[in-house]
């Protein structure tokens, strides 16, 4: 059991029967009464995401989630299909539950897939991953790292806003954390 002030984002947690996932944990103390944790919450089982309030001395039980290094194959009708590199076995992973990852996932890349028991529940990305521009405006003759930016559409159908600089099939750095345009890549 985990006490709900111990939870931070990214860590799972069993209630009701359900499998949730932390996105946000942070306190807040409401200028009457006792201090509250909001949560913003996602089950992972559904994808479906709430936001809540709970007592901070309230306790979950903290699921165990395993991971495995896999290699992503393709998108087939609404599965992603992933391969152990070891075995050879392969996974399926409903489009649903990883929509968001699929924006950052390119062929062959390699990442982990968890798995709660036999059940996969989701796919870990690296840190950072190396996209290719698809579109974006012309670049401003004269601009600089500093200046506003402009939106740009990686291959993968990600929009990432890039500095004025930018041009299409640029080779660029994302963060897969925050979304957003790191450096140009070597």
């Amino acid at each position: 059991m985990i006490a709900i002030s111990d939870l931070r984002s990214g860590m799972t947690f069993e209630k009701d029967g359900k499998l949730i996932k932390v996105l946000e944990a942070s306190h807040h103390k409401p200028g009457k009464g006792n201090t509250v944790m909001r949560l913003k919450l996602r089950d992972v089982r559904s994808g479906s995401t709430t936001e809540t309030t709970m007592r901070p001395e309230e306790k979950v039980k903290k699921a165990h989630i395993d991971s495995k290094e896999v290699q992503y194959l393709y998108l087939q009708d609404d599965m992603g299909v992933f391969m152990d590199l070891d075995t050879y076995e392969q996974y399926e992973i409903p489009t649903s539950i990883i929509k968001e990852e699929l924006l950052y996932l390119l062929d062959n890349m390699e990442v982990k897939i968890q798995f709660y028991g036999d059940e996969v529940i989701g796919v870990t990305l690296p840190g950072t991953v190396v996209l290719r521009v698809q579109d974006t405006p012309p670049s401003i003759k004269g601009a600089t790292v500093s200046g506003s930016g402009k939106p740009a559409t990686m291959e993968t159908g990600l929009v990432v806003n890039v500095p004025d600089f930018i041009e299409v099939d640029e080779l660029i750095e994302i963060s897969t954390q925050e979304g957003t345009y790191m450096k140009r890549a070597k």
